[in-house]
């Protein structure tokens, strides 16, 4: 299963594809016209690729899921958590399409990318009113679909230094988590971490590479019993 990944592992990006420029692409689940992340301005590099998932690594799900069973979430099994995923992503496709939110799916993990331009102000862990609407989209999914343990990561570009980024990344994804929790979403189900700038998605030798890999994601994983 492809559900728990190494925060190190991330896929080649062929030569190739990297050197096409000045694409647009529309997101599939988001309906938005978006520059190709491997055009101009956002080449990505030959060691650089999407993160996979999630940072926690194994025992801090596991334990999460445990301690949800333990509190009455009830857990999922075999073909259910297929059926229960795809309802899930179908829920989020539909309220996020044309947000700026990203939903991208690899096995059971479902993981939002959303960008800090359009969440964050520039070196600020305070999230931007206006996409309050969005993340009460996403609490409202979460909160329909309960049966699930939710990772809450902040990433930086590679501006200014090691403490000052990862302590930024840890308070964007606690500001997140805190107003998913104020919308009803378990505490219990949260999982909050700080990748700091180690984990690119872009290259940060563009302006445009570097908003990229300012974003919060959340990455989703069945409770399984």
């Amino acid at each position: 299963m492809n559900r728990k990944q190494s925060p190190y592992a991330f896929f080649a990006v062929p030569l190739a594809v990297l050197l096409v420029a000045g694409c647009q692409t529309t997101d599939p689940h988001t309906g938005q016209q978006q520059a190709n992340r491997t055009g101009t301005g956002a080449l990505i590099g030959a060691g650089i690729g999407i993160a996979a998932g999630l940072l926690t690594g194994d025992s801090a799900v596991e334990r999460r899921q445990h301690a949800l069973i333990g509190a009455g979430i009830g857990g999922l099994t075999g073909g259910a958590i297929g059926n229960y995923w795809d309802r899930q992503q179908a829920a989020l496709n539909e309220r996020l399409r044309g947000t700026g939110v990203d939903v991208a799916r690899k096995g059971d993990n479902i993981t939002l990318n959303m960008p800090g331009n359009v969440t964050f102000a520039f070196n600020s862990a305070n999230i931007d009113p206006q996409f309050y609407p969005v993340l009460n989209d996403v609490a409202g999914v979460l909160r329909e679909y309960n049966q699930t343990v939710v990772e809450v990561a902040g990433h930086t570009d590679n501006i200014g230094g090691d403490e000052v980024n990862q302590r930024l990344s840890e308070q964007r994804a606690g500001a997140v988590a805190q107003y998913l929790q104020a919308q009803g979403v378990e505490q219990q189900r949260l999982i909050t971490v700080g990748g700091g700038k180690r984990y690119p998605v872009a290259s940060n030798d563009t302006e445009a590479g570097r908003a990229a890999n300012r974003r919060v994601e959340i990455t989703l994983v069945p409770v399984e019993s």
